[in-house]
């Protein structure tokens, strides 16, 4: 008779492992202050006017603004170096680049199909590139930024330059299967990367409640030992004092980290998303209790900032975008010989 099994013995509990502190509101100063108002201001206009180009027909295809989501770029990107950190990130891309320093003037070129934009009038809104400053896109596919910035931070180790990785994606992105195989590589190999997840509650249209069995996604890392932390991220100094907790984590060896903003984009989807999925009364409350402009604006007038000041700024910012969209009308489109550039012809 074939002898019964022994029993299993129970394994010890696997203890806690360590997990990050909980990140403080960033303690900015007046002038730190006002640098984040521009540069979120800076991105507020110039979406706003991409819009308007695109409703009159210079920008072609699609455009996904970031207009409400402006505290998550501007608040994590402000805390990195940029000389070696990179960034990658989907479709709805402007904002970051715009965050990471990249000129208006070729942003906006690049909307427009011109020569003179920044991957030459051939990729769109979707997908530009900067290899200078370490902006690696503007990815069309869904989810597909993530596997690739789990390379960009392999790279960084493989290099030992000191760089990490922060890749962008959003709650639609985040039920994507390459997401967590990518999870389970960054932990096994302990690489240096910030997931960040933009939890603007709607990806292309449906509720994160109702298409996410599990919608608190800073938890989704639990399963790989990646820990989360969820971040309001229409407050631009909850974002920059969650970025310098995730860069402590990463820069110290200990691997991935996950951040959840939880943020609200105005607009559509898209430019032709009619957006019939929530009440204008939602966007607009949001708009009125939430806004990342409105709140810094508010602490700026607390810190005796004049109102004179912030008019001088907006109109300074708002020179600089319509000088960006004059460009990017008058330029001209690129030579029919590019279409022969910039293709891969050879066999590796």
């Amino acid at each position: 008779m074939a002898k019964a099994p022994a029993a299993v013995k129970a394994q010890p509990p696997v203890p806690n492992r360590e997990r990050p502190d909980e990140p403080q509101l960033y303690e900015a100063s007046t002038e730190e202050l006002l640098e984040f108002y521009k540069q979120m201001l800076m991105i507020r206009r110039f979406e706003e006017k991409a819009g308007q180009l695109y409703g009159l027909g210079f920008i072609g295809g699609f455009c996904h603004l970031y207009i409400g989501q402006e505290a998550v770029a501007v608040g994590l990107q402000s805390a990195l170096d940029g000389e070696k950190d990179s960034v990658i990130t989907g479709y709805r891309d402007h904002g970051h680049m715009l965050a990471y320093g990249i000129d208006p003037k070729v942003i906006m070129a690049e909307l427009t199909g011109r020569g003179a934009g920044i991957s030459r009038g051939k990729g769109g809104s979707m997908h530009m590139f900067s290899t200078e400053k370490k902006f690696y896109g503007g990815h069309g596919i869904v989810g597909a930024q993530v596997s690739l910035g789990t390379g960009l931070a392999f790279a960084h180790k493989y290099n030992e330059d000191g760089g990490v990785a922060v890749a962008y994606f959003g709650d639609g992105a985040a039920n994507q299967g390459q997401v967590y195989e990518s999870f389970n590589m960054a932990e096994l190999w302990k690489l240096p990367i910030i997931y960040v997840i933009e939890n603007n509650q709607y990806a292309m249209g449906t509720s994160v409640n109702r298409s996410s069995a599990e919608d608190q996604l800073y938890k989704r890392g639990e399963s790989f030992r990646i820990p989360g932390i969820q971040v309001d991220g229409m407050d631009v100094l909850a974002c920059r004092g969650a970025a310098e907790e995730a860069l402590a984590w990463v820069r110290a060896g200990k691997g991935p980290i996950i951040l959840e903003m939880k943020t609200y984009r105005y607009r559509g989807h898209s430019m032709s998303d009619p957006a019939k999925y929530r009440s204008r009364d939602e966007v607009q409350a949001v708009r009125d209790k939430s806004d990342p402009i409105d709140h810094v604006k508010k602490l700026l007038d607390a810190q005796g900032v004049k109102e004179d000041a912030l008019k001088a700024i907006e109109q300074e910012i708002r020179k600089i975008v319509n000088e960006a969209a004059d460009f990017a009308e008058q330029t001209p489109e690129p030579d029919a010989s590019e279409l022969y550039t910039d293709v891969l012809v050879e066999t590796y």
